[in-house]
Order: C-alpha cells, then structure tokens, then sequence
C-alpha cells in the first residue's frame, strides 16, 4: 500500500495546538483523519489512558459511526499495546485472538487488519494508542508502515505534552489506587475534617453543580478545585483557572468572556475567553469576591442561561462548562453591603464547601504534609538524599499553629530541606518561638483553637506517642527515644503518669 512518505506532512499546525486548545476537539479529529488518509486506511482512532479507572478509551476517531469505547488496560488490542507497549500488526483479525469482536458489533464495522502504536511521554509512560485498520477485504499493513505511524505517533505525542488533557490524564496516574481518605488527587490529609470534604467532593463531582469553597488563604483551594474536576465526568477536558485577585477589574471581564475584533484599541482579531477555552470542562475562579458588580451580572448568566457575548460583540455564545469558585472573604457579609449580588450568591453556592484551616486539620495531616513536601523539595532541587525529619523538628511543626496554613508550612519545610547540611531535617525549620511570626517579630494573637504549646506538653505527647507504637513496652520506648529507662520512669513520674 502506497503511504506519504512525509509523516511531518500528516501532523499540520501541531505547533498551533502547543498553548492553545480552543478548538482542541476539532483538532484532534482532524489529526485521526489525516492519520488515516495519509495511511491508506479505513478507519483511525486515537485512544487514551484513563488512570484514575485502568481503562482505555476512545478520544476522536475517524469516521463517524464510531461510538466512544472503553476498555480495560489489556482488553483488545488497542488495551494490550496501552499495557505492554510495542507495534502491534495483524494482518487477519480472524486469527488474532487478541483482537476483540465486541468492538466490531458494537459499531457495524467488519475489521480486517489493523496497526496499533502507544503514545509516550518523555518519561515513557504510555498515555495513548493510534490505531489504523482497514475493512474486511482491505489491504494490510506493511513493515514500513508500522515505522511511519511510529513516527507520527511521536509527533502527535510531543503535542498533546503541552496541553492539559494531557497533565489531567497524568494527575491520575500519580496515585490511582491510593484510597481516598489519604490522596485525593493532590490533596493529602486523613483527618477528619479532611474526611468529610472527600465525601462532599465525591458526591458533587458526580453532578455538574456549582461549588463554592471557601477557606482561608493558604488552605489549597486551588487543588481541591482540582480535586472536583479530576473526579468528575470533565476530567479529560481543560480546567482552566481566572484569578480575579491577579487581575486589574478592568481586565476580568475580557479574560472570561473573551472579545471581538475593533472592541477597544489594540483588539486586532477575535479573542476566545476561558470560558470558550475550557469548552466541555471546569472553569475555576479563585478569588470570586474581588469580581466587579457588572461582571457579576454576566457571570449569573452563565450560570443561568449557559451564554454570554464577547467584550464588543452581539453574537450569544453558547457554552458547556461547569464552574468551581474560591473566596476567602464573606460573600454573605458582602452581599448586605450591596458589594456583592445577592442572587449570584445563591447560584454560586450550590454546592459550599468550607475548607479547614491547618491548625483545624490536626498533627497528623502536619506530619503527612510535611515528609510528602520534603519528598518534592528533594526532587525538585536535584537533591542526591531526601532528608529525614527528627523527632524534635517533627514536634515542633506539629507545635506551631500555622497562620498561614498549608502555604506556610510547604515554604518552611522547603527553606529547611535547602538549608539542610546532612541527612536529617533538626535546627534547620524556621520556625519561631511560641507566639512569634515567621516574618517579623512581633507578637502573634494565637487562634482560640490552637494554644500555644509549652516544652513540657509537646515532650509529653510525644512520650505518650511513642509508649504507645511501643504498646506499652518501656524497655522499647526508652530504646526508641534514646535514652536510659530510668531516665524514662522519672519522666513519666514528673508528668503525673504513675509508676508501672
């Protein structure tokens, strides 16, 4: 069969798509179709890996009877070259028995050969399938083939790297059999407020409801944003986010809703908003109090109606996204100032969710958070050893009430695995005296729901801690906390726990 010699000509404006995925659906079943004409073939599908579910399934394909399919990781062919890799090239479907007849009474097609090739990223992990094949009495595929759709495989794999189907097809990868209750997506934690925000989020992610989080500065409601989409039926579409804070209020309306050519000075061209580029998936405001009243009014539109116009233009544009908020400022306090739209507030909190504070979270999810950024900051400075945390630095981040919350403890955490000399994370924590800020001196208002805590306490619980992974064994406590058992009972005497 006589293929384009040129598989560079096959994969056009790839360079268009690297930044830019407005028209990512289009272009992608442009790209099959040009994958199989430029192949000889019948019919060309691109699939890609869903990890959070083991599952392969079909992204675009060319021509359009074919429903969207799903397979298991190793089901067909397509799922055997997702698991194992490789070119697969059978020219009898008859005679392969890993080929899946299902797939043909699904769509009506009778399959007689086909050619299948994974997608890699530059880390070798298989994220995606190109396959060709051809009907029944069709031709087969050559070994020259299977090097040409090699080659554009790499091509269309390079391209798909710089958008973000691709980075939320990988944010499932990173931890898919992890339980719930301790990775959720990005967000790690197991205490029981933590808990009960997975709950909330499972359920809402399910639906297209509007959420709102709320929750102080530093608490992570970009990742529990996140957490909504990447759970949701969106995940494989964009999640785009608009920080209104980041934004002069002037400019937020043309970074939502998109503007026309000749609208104010400098628009040469059409320019798509975020709610157009994030077509079929999660739009994300952070920051929702700082949006101005009249962008207010076209937001409560969207929400309402799923249309809006562009800065300068009539035409209504219809559009299918669903939209996560974040504020860490009263809405209802601004809503009685007349500073805020009372009925953008009702169709914005569907779904609220009031994200803990740190200090609220506990010593346990500290602890947690502390050794998985540890593990970052090790990686991400090229470190040759992840550092260890000593049981006196752990108390003392367990200690601090964490005004900053998350945020904070991730900037001390990285200061001191920088500042680290050896193998063990101990004086190098910045973190100050009790009550004392880490920026400035000055004395802190401690929250009512975390007092400072003395040397003493923090030396008792940490005794009690470990006595009890040591199951009340004092020989093995003692041994553990390095130092003599003597100096253990008169310890615990001091401390009001008695004698054995």
């Amino acid at each position: 069969m006589a293929k384009t010699n040129d598989p560079s000509a096959v994969v056009l404006s790839v360079g268009g798509l690297v930044g830019q995925e407005v028209n990512l659906d289009e272009f992608l079943h442009q790209l099959v179709d040009r994958i199989a004409h430029a192949m000889q073939a019948d019919r060309g599908t691109l699939y890609l890996v869903d990890f959070s579910r083991g599952e392969l399934f079909s992204r675009a394909a060319h021509l359009p009877e074919l429903k969207q399919i799903r397979l298991k990781l190793g089901q067909g062919v397509a799922g055997h070259v997702a698991q194992q890799g490789g070119v697969v090239n059978i020219p009898a479907t008859k005679d392969e028995q890993r080929f899946n007849p299902d797939i043909d009474k699904l769509t009506g097609y009778r399959t007689s050969s086909l050619l299948a090739v994974p997608l890699v990223d530059a880390q070798g992990t298989i994220f995606g399938v190109l396959q060709v094949l051809n009907r029944l009495g069709g031709g087969i595929f050559e070994r020259e083939d299977e090097q040409r759709l090699q080659d554009i495989s790499a091509q269309v794999s390079q391209a798909l790297q710089a958008t973000s189907l691709y980075t939320e097809l990988l944010r499932a990868k990173e931890a898919p059999q992890q339980p719930v209750s301790y990775f959720f997506n990005k967000v790690i934690g197991e205490s029981a407020p933590m808990k009960a925000i997975y709950k909330t989020i499972q359920k809402a992610a399910q639906t297209d409801a509007t959420v709102l989080l709320r929750g102080e500065s530093g608490t992570g409601k970009e990742l529990f944003a996140r957490a909504v989409h990447v759970n949701s039926r969106r995940r494989t579409k964009p999640f785009v986010k608009v920080d209104c804070a980041a934004l002069p209020g002037s400019l937020i309306e043309n970074e939502l809703f998109g503007h026309e050519k000749g609208a104010f000075t400098g628009a040469e061209a059409r320019q798509p908003g975020k709610f157009e580029v994030a077509s079929g998936g999660t739009v994300f405001i952070d920051e929702l109090g700082e949006l101005p009243m009249p962008v207010q009014g076209k937001l409560l539109r969207v929400l309402q109606d799923r249309e809006f116009e562009r800065v300068g233009g009539t035409q209504t544009v219809q559009v299918d996204v669903r939209i996560v908020a974040a504020t860490h400022r009263d809405l209802a306090q601004m809503v009685r100032e007349g500073k805020f739209r009372e009925d953008l507030y009702y169709r914005i909190k569907v779904v609220e969710l009031g994200l803990p504070s740190l200090r609220a979270r506990g010593p346990e999810d500290v602890e947690r958070l502390a050794r998985h950024f540890i593990a970052q900051a090790t990686k991400r400075h090229h470190l040759a050893r992840e550092p260890h945390l000593s049981l006196e630095a752990l108390e003392r981040l367990k200690a601090w009430h964490w005004p900053g919350n998350v945020r904070e403890l991730e900037n001390c955490v990285e200061s001191a695995v920088v500042l680290c000399e050896g193998e063990v994370l101990a004086e190098h924590l910045p973190l100050p005296e009790a009550g004392k800020s880490l920026t400035t001196s000055a004395t802190l208002t401690t929250p009512k729901d975390a007092p400072v805590s003395t040397l003493a306490d923090v030396e008792r619980r940490h005794i009690l801690g470990v006595l009890d992974r040591a199951k009340g064994n004092r020989t093995q406590a003692a041994k553990w906390l390095d130092i003599g058992r003597n100096t253990l009972a008169r310890k615990l005497k001091e401390y009001g726990l008695g004698e054995e």
